[in-house]
């Protein structure tokens, strides 16, 4: 936003045309790799050479725009991506932007751009291609954070991906932050496999290397060793869990013909007006309950501490952290 001064929807339209056309000639650069047979910084024999690049204006969904297309000495190289006189890529960019954003292996992406440009590539060739925005991400990943976010929310995207022939579950560990501007900011995604406080804790930790000093609410579902981990890593930050995953796990186990009254009963509970209340709402809704679902209340009662800061707080706050 900074970088490119976003001021209204036209901004952003020259901002999406410029981010597009760089990475339209970060995939031509690699073409011109694999025609020559040599990468930009290495000593070649080959007497075809890098020669400048050439400026050409095509069409796309986002509006005409220009790319820089490079050249070889010999003008032998017929770039693919964006073919010689062709001038509209409005079909071709959307497809760029899926393939990365599904995460698709080499031999897939290789797959979509036979059938996006009718020419087969080698995987090693998507690989090179995917290699130059390497940078670009770890750019991401390691930019400078601010020093301080009122609140941030930490969930997972549980995915299916292929390891070694198995098909296995991961987790992508989502931190969003809401800054002091009150906007949204995605700081960082982890893949992970095992929860633990030492995991939460070098997460936390690579926040503070990143500049962030303090964190007002942290909200999170019942994460194993993330409560430990908080503590030691921002000790005056309040730790909230999910309303509506803990509400989720109660009635995960309750049938349909008790589960609306019993999500009612729940309602009184975190809703209440201040923390007395919501303890006695506690009572009433476990004496009631749990003569029917024994162990229905037991996570309300070991997990209060993390649920009760939401109580200190005025109701549009409540709104914000009430789930992740």
């Amino acid at each position: 936003m900074e970088e490119y001064d976003i001021q209204t929807a036209e901004d952003i339209q020259d901002a999406l045309k410029d981010l597009l056309g760089g990475t339209i000639k970060e995939m031509m650069e690699a073409e011109l790799d694999d025609h020559l047979g040599y990468q930009k910084s290495e000593r070649s024999d080959n007497d075809d050479y890098r020669n400048g690049y050439k400026r050409k204006r095509v069409n796309s969904s986002f509006g005409s725009m220009e790319i820089d297309v490079p050249q070889d000495r010999k003008s032998t190289f017929e770039p693919q991506v964006v073919k010689k006189r062709q001038k509209d890529i409005s079909d071709i960019d959307q497809k760029i932007i899926s393939m990365y954003a599904k995460g698709m292996t080499t031999r897939q992406i290789s797959e979509a751009i036979e059938d996006i440009y009718g020419f087969e590539t080698s995987e090693g060739f998507i690989s090179d291609v995917t290699d130059k925005i390497l940078p670009q991400i770890e750019d991401w990943q390691n930019r400078p954070l601010d020093n301080v976010y009122p609140i941030l929310y930490i969930d997972a995207i549980h995915y299916s991906v292929r390891d070694n022939g198995v098909i296995r579950k991961l987790a992508a560990y989502v931190i969003l932050g809401i800054n002091t501007e009150g906007k949204k900011e995605v700081l960082t995604i982890h893949v992970g496999e095992n929860e633990s406080s030492k995991y939460w804790l070098s997460v936390l930790n690579e926040l503070k290397n990143r500049g962030v000093k303090d964190i007002l609410i942290i909200c999170a579902d019942g994460l194993t060793g993330i409560k430990e981990a908080i503590a030691a890593a921002f000790p005056k930050t309040e730790y909230q869990r999910c309303i509506v995953h803990q509400v989720r796990n109660t009635l995960k186990y309750v049938p349909d013909k008790d589960r609306k009254a019993f999500a009612a009963d729940l309602k009184t509970i975190y809703q209440a007006a201040d923390e007395k209340k919501a303890l006695a709402a506690l009572d009433r809704v476990t004496e009631k309950w749990t003569p029917k679902y024994p162990n229905s209340m037991k996570r309300w009662k070991d997990n209060w501490d993390a649920i009760s800061p939401i109580f200190k707080f005025s109701a549009m706050v409540r709104k914000v952290i009430y789930t992740t």
